[in-house]
């Protein structure tokens, strides 16, 4: 059913950008949200919270109740209000209210705010950014597409991990701070990604030489997720650049911002990315 009389109001201001009062919504609700950012930031600032900390205090239930109302008025004005729900605006949006009302009850949660930063992405919706959208989008994809082979890779390096840490577990002993299996297994994550916080530290000199051959079989597989990763984005684009076909000389392979054909300098049709994901609104 179309929307009639408020709510077909509320959903031109609240959804849509083409309208100057929905271009001003947008623009105002996005500042709202780094300030309200800002202040949860400045809370975690012991010397500033002490002395600012009951104006911070209202504050931030000032913001929590703009953005509930906002909500709700979304939740009120869309054209489907359970695919907006469930959407991931819709999911960004609750949780942007739910830390302040959870922290009625757990203490600290509260900082969990930061995650109404998640909100500004509506700014390339409002800015008209959707070369950058697409491009979010075709990462995105290919990621999901080497989702598998990731996950192998992950796999292998678990029972990697597992092994080395056992075999330091067995050759230091807990009274070189290998205390346990599970922290062994620890110490060989941060070895093999060669982050090496230096918390745990063999001692004995076969120790030594396992961390050693640790290290260069992290140096060594460190680019795999990267290669693999890489690959799928290759093939994601070839892919997009052969949906960007001419109408006048079918040809395919232009470049996605294309707005010429590079063979005949005929007007290309705007490429709209189907795989990507808008708002449901």
């Amino acid at each position: 059913m179309p929307l009639t009389g408020r709510r077909k109001q509320l959903n031109e201001i609240i959804f849509g950008t083409d309208t100057p009062a929905g271009k001003y919504f947008d623009v105002i609700l996005i500042w709202t949200i780094l300030a309200s950012v800002l202040l949860v930031l400045l809370v975690s600032v012991e010397s500033i919270a002490g002395y600012y900390g009951e104006l911070f205090f209202i504050l931030e239930w000032v913001f929590t109740a703009l953005f509930t109302v906002e909500y709700l008025l979304r939740i009120y004005c869309a054209v489907d209000r359970r695919s907006y729900v469930f959407s991931f605006y819709g999911v960004v949006d609750l949780l942007a209210i739910l830390p302040s009302y959870l922290a009625l009850v757990f203490t600290g949660a509260s900082y969990l705010l930061v995650v109404r930063l998640l909100r500004v992405l509506r700014i390339f919706r409002i800015l008209k950014l959707v070369r950058y959208l697409r491009d979010a989008n075709l990462l995105g994809r290919s990621l999901w597409q080497a989702r598998r082979k990731i996950l192998v890779f992950y796999a292998s390096m678990l029972v990697l991990c597992i092994i080395f840490g056992a075999l330091m577990f067995v050759v230091e002993q807990p009274q070189h701070g290998f205390t346990s299996i599970p922290k062994s297994i620890y110490w060989a994550i941060v070895t093999i990604t060669t982050v090496g916080y230096g918390d745990i530290v063999p001692q004995t000199a076969f120790g030594q030489a396992i961390a050693a051959a640790t290290t260069l079989i992290g140096y060594s597989i460190i680019a795999v997720p990267t290669g693999l990763v890489t690959a799928e984005l290759a093939t994601e684009m070839r892919h997009e650049r052969t949906l960007h076909r001419c109408d006048n000389c079918s040809r395919a392979g232009h470049d996605v911002d294309s707005e010429y054909c590079k063979y005949c300098g005929y007007k290309l049709a705007e490429l709209h990315d189907l795989h990507g994901a808008r708002e449901e609104g």
